[in-house]
């Protein structure tokens, strides 16, 4: 059984085929009759639109389940939830608190069960693809394989998200600068590392605590929230660590001449990035939401076998 838990898992075959999928001609009968388990501990506004219309653009349908209902491990077991959907689906997608939770769904249902990783503490791997299909889109024509010695910035808060671009991005030989300040850089270890990568055909990584030093030169520039939810508490302490880490016009001129500035959203406009970056011209914002789609149908196909 396949299944999309991180960027690191996945060969670079399997993501190739991913990323043609995800744009290629479709199918529109590929899923007909068959549904999707989409699964939120966590809200989201565009996981949830892009996944229930790629769901709806294959010929499926989607179900979705609130925290509230399940209440995984306090209502019941994670494992048994899996084992629950699994005698309806063929196919869940969750966005949860703990990326653990997705081994043990695995074990419990011995791999019966394909998942899909709409976002977890440790990855978000379907952002990630979005984000490589949109920077494609900008540099070379929709080709992600022609994206080698491109230069990304992510400064800010290193997430989730984080480490997924770095290691879809470093993986298709781009070079990756992450500008944090201490405590708020990404550390080794974990399921989705992109220190851990040895390939010598992969793209450098670069740590500093420097957004100027981050965006010098850089094709892309990236930030994400600096509270995301469940850090409500550390809110101020947030805002004061990071505050020399805005994406504002002036960074973004230290960037190359015809940067491009993401975010994977939602945005707290003023903090992380003022909104004259947001709504630039240069802001490919908005391509990023239409490409969470994309990649949702090149996740779907891939799982189904589709071969485009």
């Amino acid at each position: 059984m396949k299944h999309l838990v991180t960027i690191a898992e996945l060969s670079l075959e399997d993501l190739a085929s991913i990323y043609r999928l995800a744009t290629a001609p479709l199918d529109d009968q590929l899923m007909v009759g068959q549904g999707v388990a989409l699964v939120f501990e966590r809200p989201s506004l565009r996981t949830r639109a892009s996944s229930s219309s790629a769901i709806h653009e294959l010929g499926g349908y989607a179900t979705i389940f609130g925290d509230e209902e399940i209440g995984l491990d306090t209502r019941e077991s994670a494992e048994d939830v899996a084992r629950t959907l699994e005698q309806m689906y063929s196919i869940v997608a969750l966005r949860l608190k703990d990326h653990a939770v997705f081994a043990r769904m695995a074990h419990a249902t011995e791999n019966r069960l394909a998942l899909i990783n709409l976002l977890s503490d440790m990855a978000h791997p379907t952002q990630a693809i979005a984000d490589v299909l949109t920077i494609a889109d900008s540099f070379a024509k929709g080709n992600v394989h022609d994206l080698r010695g491109l230069e990304v910035a992510y400064v800010g808060d290193a997430t989730n998200v984080t480490r997924s671009l770095a290691v879809a991005l470093l993986r298709l030989g781009v070079n990756v600068r992450i500008g944090a300040p201490a405590g708020y850089q990404i550390q080794p270890g974990g399921v989705e590392d992109p220190g851990s990568l040895s390939d010598p055909k992969i793209g450098t990584l670069v740590l500093t605590g420097s957004a100027e030093e981050a965006v010098a030169g850089a094709n892309v520039v990236y930030t994400d929230a600096w509270v995301s939810m469940g850090a409500e508490s550390q809110a101020k302490q947030r805002r004061k660590k990071l505050r020399s880490f805005r994406v504002t016009t002036e960074l973004m001129q230290r960037a190359d001449k015809g940067a491009i500035f993401m975010h994977c959203l939602p945005a707290h406009r003023g903090d992380e990035v003022t909104d004259e970056v947001l709504d630039a011209t240069y802001s490919k914002i908005w391509t990023q939401v239409r490409h969470r789609r994309s990649a949702m149908i090149g996740a779907l196909r891939w799982i189904k076998g589709d071969e485009g």
